[in-house]
């Protein structure tokens, strides 16, 4: 790159884990020129990100909780043959809360309604035909696409609102699965933001990435009523898609040619594969970023995607898990494969959302009656589930 470029860090997209990226930097390089690209009318979207505390490091839990927008002691999850109530905190960030953190971080150009159209390792082109240069380019756009991986989907639609009358939850309820079960396994997820406010969302690990929103708003009005509280108000509504990884070939999502163009968040492949949550996984990487010395793009890429990779590696575990829930049991029976895994100690479960099974582990989660044929799941496997190497 000849001259002076137009940023130090130009970071594509402003989603969860740019936005942690810009805040980290920031916090630990206070003379960093850095410019958020947004193709929305503002960063961060609309969302509601949660996370246990035992998901995060030590380090990352000093500075994300101070984010939280709600914390609480607890959570609950209810089966059809089992309720169970799991204590260890449990926490929520609202997508405004940490947008208005961002924007207000000096030195940080936030740049919306803006469109990349070519992205390279230094310069960007925009819609309107202009180019910005950077040293670090960082494309964090949301997932890529599917090449190299077989998926289903963690899909859902919420609604917070505000009730006529307290609704006397004390904290989550993660997953009330005593619902209807239809379009594979589905609950309810409920966060009770406030005694009068919560956030509903209606939940589905399906095989298909459809939403039919009329179906699941009507979803909600039904369960609320069911529950016996009274909308007062819908003060907000958020959907989502998240992926589901049944298998996966890491050379073929992020090949070693493309390594000089550093990614994050879903785009680099760093979420769980079970939950497709990536909170914990951009804390981490934002942390790293915000600690490396030579924040180039050449350096930068080929040290994210090395962590990718070893984050598959240790991902193979929750894709065998994920084979059993969708391959093993018709889709109105999955939910047996959830209220078998509930049974386990709460230590094999905090180490399940955070993404640290070992190979104890599985053998614990398979131990006993198994509540589907495993060997159906098995012999189901896709041919590249038997390769060597991160899979």
């Amino acid at each position: 790159m000849s001259g002076r470029p137009d940023s130090d860090v130009l970071l594509v997209g402003g989603g969860l884990a740019n936005c942690l990226i810009a805040l980290r930097l920031r916090a630990h390089h206070a003379g960093l020129r850095i410019t958020l690209l947004e193709a929305g009318a503002a960063p961060c979207g609309n969302h509601t990100w949660s996370f246990h505390g035992s998901d995060l490091q030590p380090a990352q839990r000093e500075w994300l909780l101070a984010l939280a927008s709600c914390s609480w002691p607890h959570h609950d999850l209810s089966f059809p043959q089992r309720q169970r109530r799991i204590d260890g905190s449990y926490h929520s960030l609202a997508s405004e809360r940490l947008k208005e953190r961002v924007m207000a971080l000096p030195g940080v150009e936030i740049r919306c309604n803006t469109q990349a159209v070519q992205i390279g390792a230094q310069a960007v082109q925009l819609a309107d035909g202009q180019t910005l240069t950077a040293r670090l380019v960082i494309d964090g756009r949301g997932a890529g696409g599917s090449r190299g991986l077989v998926l289903r989907y963690q899909k859902f639609l919420g609604q917070e609102l505000r009730l006529a009358a307290p609704h006397g939850l004390t904290g989550p309820l993660l997953m009330d699965a005593t619902v209807a079960q239809r379009d594979g396994y589905r609950f309810v997820y409920l966060l009770p933001f406030a005694p009068d406010r919560l956030l509903v969302e209606d939940t589905y690990y399906s095989d298909t990435a459809d939403l039919d929103l009329a179906s699941l708003r009507s979803n909600i009005d039904s369960y609320v009523l069911a529950r016996g509280w009274t909308q007062r108000e819908m003060l907000r509504e958020e959907r989502g898609v998240l992926p589901i990884v049944l298998d996966a070939e890491f050379e073929a999502f992020w090949p070693r040619a493309d390594a000089g163009l550093p990614r994050a968040g879903l785009r680099a492949g760093l979420f769980h594969h079970t939950t497709g949550y990536s909170l914990p996984e951009a804390a981490a990487l934002a942390d790293g970023l915000a600690a490396a010395g030579d924040l180039r793009s050449e350096v930068i890429g080929p040290w994210i995607r090395d962590r990718a990779q070893r984050h598959w590696q240790v991902q193979r575990l929750f894709r065998m898990l994920n084979r059993m829930l969708f391959l093993a049991a018709a889709p109105a029976e999955r939910y047996r494969v959830l209220q078998h895994f509930d049974r386990q100690p709460q230590a094999v479960i905090e180490r399940f959302y955070a993404g640290r099974l070992g190979l104890d582990d599985a053998r614990q989660i398979l131990s006993g009656r198994p509540p589907v044929p495993v060997l159906r799941a098995l012999r189901s496997l896709p041919p590249s589930a038997s390769r060597t190497g991160p899979a």
